[in-house]
């Protein structure tokens, strides 16, 4: 074999031209980071009013105002520049919004917030580049959709907190929820905050002229986009809200409290569950001696049972005891060790019959990741050591919550299940008449949670028309008609129980019958809008570079 020859040398100026690519390289990031800096604070100001919009705060008037300034920042730059401003706003926000997570550590709340911000990247592009396009304000509307509508399903099933409709759950738009869901309402708000920028970029340059009067040319188009901005905001108001009951049923709703806010909120074994049966037995001591009315049936949060009913004798005794007491059946929170896999839980609502037991039972069917079970557990857990807090992974469940307890149908949905549009939507359409939340919020005790968590409450009653319950451990409790309206709620971290005569529906709302299709309309409508931009400046690139186009210009 001969020898290889020699590979050719370099030529010499080959490395300083190289060296010379990368200073100018870094000398325009710098200056293009210096180009846009003030408009990524503003960006960053948004986010920080869009937290602000949401509970416990609740101004929602700020939700248009960061829609609003979005839609401004990135009109027509380029779509890496929209990208940038639309990550410079997502930061901040989810920041602000997930600070309850600093119980388990800032860098949780920060790690959860970068990963949610990125969905807010390929939105901002997106607004970009249909800002040239006509109609921007409902493409842009239409991208908000888009962007919820992935971050409510990915990673290991998405994270949907933060969505524009759990800002704006008591406002002009909460009704349209009853027509298209939390989608609609998402749709209705973006598209306000889009026509109030649209409209702001076409005064602002008139307002630096100063002129004596408007141009009929601006005029007209801008009284017409206000104008619609207002009948978009005014919509929900034509939308009926149906409150009537076709029967009623008479509940009891106890929340036993907790030793302690926090991750170590369990306390010793047998506590919680104890608070709760002391509340319910003190219940029954009242309905005996007459102070109050004996309800149709009783309901416990989440986790009211520390401890597994069907494996340890002493928690089947002391719910058994209560249930004996009071009367009526109790829709028990318990976890329960899972029948044929070893080693894992899950997290039940249980319906005890004070004569026969335990009875049917709804088995939570979104786990939260990292909460609840850990993915790649056996990788991560040697690197992050606090994941051994979850020592055992809970196990799905794979049908809708609808259970008989005592008289009612209830549709049972656990914890942060109430902010997945399906979960509910599929309990309602298996025949729930009113939706029990049980819930356990004491890890997250005073920091907002609770009442962002209320939130979604109050909007689920609206879009499916019927009562819903939160049975919280620690708070908030609340009994929530299905107009919206909060009738009753507790206080956080105090033992209390709520009565109530509960409304029950049969009839299912046009959301419910339509499920998720004016969701999916609304995304594929902004993604094929920004698509579409993209293929037209495709060819008419390849046209400006082809021969004919070539000829063309040189004619």
């Amino acid at each position: 074999m001969p020898p290889a020859e020699p590979a050719p040398a370099e030529p010499a100026l080959a490395e300083p031209a190289r060296a010379a690519r990368r200073p100018g390289r870094l000398r325009r990031t710098a200056a293009a980071a210096r180009a846009t800096w003030p408009r990524a604070l503003a960006a960053a100001v948004a986010g920080l009013a869009l937290a602000v919009a949401f509970p416990p705060y609740d101004i929602w008037p700020l939700s248009l105002v960061a829609v609003a300034v979005l839609s401004v920042l990135t009109h027509g730059v380029t779509a890496k520049r929209g990208a940038w401003f639309g990550f410079a706003l997502g930061l901040p926000f989810f920041v602000v919004l997930l600070k309850w997570l600093h119980v388990i550590g800032w860098d949780a709340v920060v790690g959860l917030s970068l990963v949610e911000a990125l969905f807010f990247v390929p939105m901002g592009a997106g607004l970009a580049v249909t800002s040239r396009l006509p109609a921007a304000p409902l493409w842009a509307a239409c991208l908000w959709v888009a962007q919820e509508w992935a971050r409510d399903r990915v990673p290991f099933g998405g994270f949907p907190w933060g969505r524009l409709a759990f800002a704006n759950t008591d406002t002009p738009y909460t009704p349209l929820a009853a027509l298209g869901g939390a989608p609609l309402v998402t749709f209705a708000v973006a598209l306000t905050g889009a026509l109030l920028a649209w409209a702001a970029l076409r005064l602002w340059p008139l307002l630096r002229a100063r002129p004596v009067a408007l141009p009929r040319a601006v005029a007209a188009p801008l009284a017409g986009a206000l104008g619609l901005a207002a009948a978009v905001t005014a919509a929900g108001y034509a939308v009926p809200v149906r409150t009537d009951a076709d029967d009623t049923v008479s509940i009891a709703v106890v929340q036993g409290n907790v030793q302690q806010a926090g991750m170590d909120f369990l306390g010793r074994p047998m506590m919680i569950l104890n608070n709760h049966v002391e509340a319910t037995l003190e219940l029954a001591d009242d309905i005996d001696a007459g102070r109050a009315e004996r309800p149709d049936l009783v309901i416990w949060p989440e986790n009211a049972s520390d401890l597994d009913p069907y494996t340890e004798p002493e928690a089947y005794a002391v719910i058994d005891r209560a249930a004996k007491a009071v009367g009526v059946p109790i829709l028990v929170g318990a976890l329960v060790d899972h029948p044929t896999r070893e080693g894992y839980v899950e997290n039940q609502g249980i319906v005890w019959d004070p004569e026969t037991g335990p009875g049917d039972s709804y088995t939570k069917q979104h786990p939260v990741p990292f909460g609840e079970y850990v993915p790649f557990r056996e990788q991560l857990s040697t690197v992050i050591t606090r994941l051994e807090r979850v020592p055992r992974d809970f196990y799905p469940g794979e049908e809708s919550g609808v259970l008989d307890v005592g008289p009612a149908r209830l549709g049972d949905v656990i914890c942060f299940e109430v902010a997945y549009d399906g979960i509910v939507r599929d309990t309602v359409n298996d025949g729930a008449r009113a939706l029990v939340v049980q819930t356990n919020n004491a890890t997250y005790g005073r920091t907002g949670q609770p009442e962002q968590q209320l939130a979604m409450s109050k909007l689920r009653a609206v879009e499916h028309g019927r009562a819903v319950v939160t049975a919280a451990t620690s708070g908030i409790s609340a009994i929530v008609a299905p107009d919206g309206t909060i009738e009753q709620r507790t206080e956080e971290f105090t033992q209390d129980v709520l009565t109530a005569e509960l409304p029950l529906r049969d009839d299912r709302t046009l959301s419910d019958r339509l499920g998720a299709a004016p969701e999916w309309a609304l995304a594929a409508l902004g993604l094929l809008a920004w698509a579409g931009v993209g293929l037209r400046d495709r060819v008419r690139r390849r046209a400006a570079v082809s021969p004919a186009g070539r000829s063309e210009e040189a004619g």
